[in-house]
This record gives C-alpha cells, structure tokens and sequence, in this order.
C-alpha cells in the first residue's frame, strides 16, 4: 500500500492507533488525527497522542502525518481536507473512527432507565461520533472520488437487528452504520466503497484499564481491525461489498488472517 493515502480519525489510541499502526506496516501515508498532543493532557488521562502514533507508522514502515483535529468542530475538519488536498491531491482511505461515547465512561449508565439517562451521553455519542463521522465524509469524499481506488470505512458495532442493551447506544450505532450505507448509496456511480466494520471486544487502553485479567483472553488487538481494513483495500473485489456491515471476525475468516497473536477470533455475537 505504498501509494496509498489514508486518514484514520481520533486514532490517538485505542482502534484507530491498531489500525493507522497496520496501514503503516502495509507501507501506506497515514493520516493521524485527535485531539490529544503530546505534552498536554490527554483525554481521560489515557496514554496516547497523535504525535506517538505517526511516529510508530513512520517506525512500520509508512508514512505517519499528525494533525491536530476536533472533528466537532467544522473549521478544523474542513482545514484538515484543504491539508490533504494540497500535500497529495487525493484519498484513497477514509477511516471515520473518532468516537466521543466512552469518555468518562461508566458500564452502570447502561443499566438505567431511559427516564434517567443523560442526555449528555446522547450528545457524545451524536456530535463526537455520528456527526464526526458524517462531518468527514462531507468535506472529504470529494478527495475519495478523485482516488483511482477509494474505500470510505465507519467504525460502528452491531449484530443484524439485535437490541445493543442501551437506547443510546443502540442508535447511535445503528445510525453510524446507515450512514455507511447511504454514503455507498450516494457515491456508487463514482466507484467509491463505502463499508461498516464492526469490531468485536476489543482490547483498548480504556478496557485494559477496566476488566478483569481473566476477561481479557475474551478480547482482541486493535490491530486486528487494522488488518481487516488492510486486507480489504487490497481486495480486488472490495466494491462487491459496497454498501455492507462486516464484522472483523468474518473477515478474518475469508481473507484467512489471524490476530497479532496468532489466534483465529470469533465474530462478535450478542
């Protein structure tokens, strides 16, 4: 993937790090954004900055790029298009991973009633997520169409219709993934692939610092996705799934690749 120019959002850490780190060891110029800089403080405390991800996409092999961006606010999205745009002239990879639903997370939010629930959390979960996501694809799939082969990916979570056990939670991703199939919908006739990928239980920073040891094994790398997206883009079929969700898992399973550790995972089932 040495021509390929990808942009990986809120890829400070957690998924997005996995997967900008496995596009750097295919050889691909990856842009990293987030909010969290180096020598400031970081969100949630947690280890992580744009700086240290492109550093170890340059040390793979790639090309690591990192732009400080708030993908809540419009201006810095639209100057990070201008950035790519002027540096390269295209993209060819469109991560939407940036996600606001986790900070300062708390499991038992889950657990109460919809008449208790913040509406904070809702907010998150639809500016920093949802719209983030649909706020990139504007201001960048006009970069995407100009790629001889261009592939826009919307990290969500689901399992067919299945209740994800929160209200909140459940729209917010459920919509995250529609907004997938419209965007393939939309820029079809320009050969753009646009897909939904559904991690399973992944092992984060943020989840390495809440579960158990013995939870843990039930887990995957966040390079494990990376390598689901990788394996995806250099498909000469990709565009036969336009418009689908895939579970990693599953695509494990047809492109026949395995976890940094060597084991087959099982796609996520509620």
């Amino acid at each position: 993937m040495e021509d390929v120019i990808a942009l990986v959002t809120g890829s400070s850490r957690g998924v997005g790090k996995g997967i900008a780190h496995e596009l750097g060891i295919a050889g691909a110029t990856v842009y990293v954004t987030g909010r969290s800089r180096r020598s400031e403080k970081t969100t949630d405390n947690l280890p992580g900055t744009i700086e240290e991800t492109a550093e170890l996409i340059s040390r793979a092999g790639g090309k690591g790029i990192a732009v400080c961006c708030d993908h809540t606010n419009d201006a810095d999205v639209k100057e990070l298009s201008k950035t790519i745009e002027k540096d390269y002239g295209k993209l060819d990879l469109l991560v939407n991973n940036v996600w606001g639903g986790y900070e300062q997370y708390n499991a038992k939010l889950f657990e109460l009633p919809v008449w208790e629930q913040p509406i904070s959390r809702w907010d998150k979960m639809m500016n920093t997520g949802l719209r983030a996501h649909y706020t990139s694809i504007r201001y960048l799939s006009a970069l995407l169409v100009k790629s001889q082969k261009s592939l826009n990916v919307n990290i969500s979570f689901g399992d067919n219709d299945k209740f994800l056990g929160d209200v909140q939670y459940d729209v917010s991703k459920y919509a995250t993934t529609r907004l997938a199939f419209a965007v393939s919908e939309k820029l079809k006739e320009h050969h753009v692939t646009s897909v939904a990928i559904y991690p399973g239980f992944t092992r984060t920073e943020r989840v390495e610092a809440g579960i158990s040891q013995e939870e843990l094994q039930f887990t995957h790398s966040s390079q494990f996705v990376g390598k689901a997206i990788v394996h995806l883009y250099k498909d000469p079929n990709m565009f036969s799934k336009n418009g689908q969700a895939l579970k990693v898992g599953d695509l494990g399973r047809e492109y026949g690749f395995q976890d940094i550790d060597g084991r087959e995972i099982e796609p996520f089932k509620l």
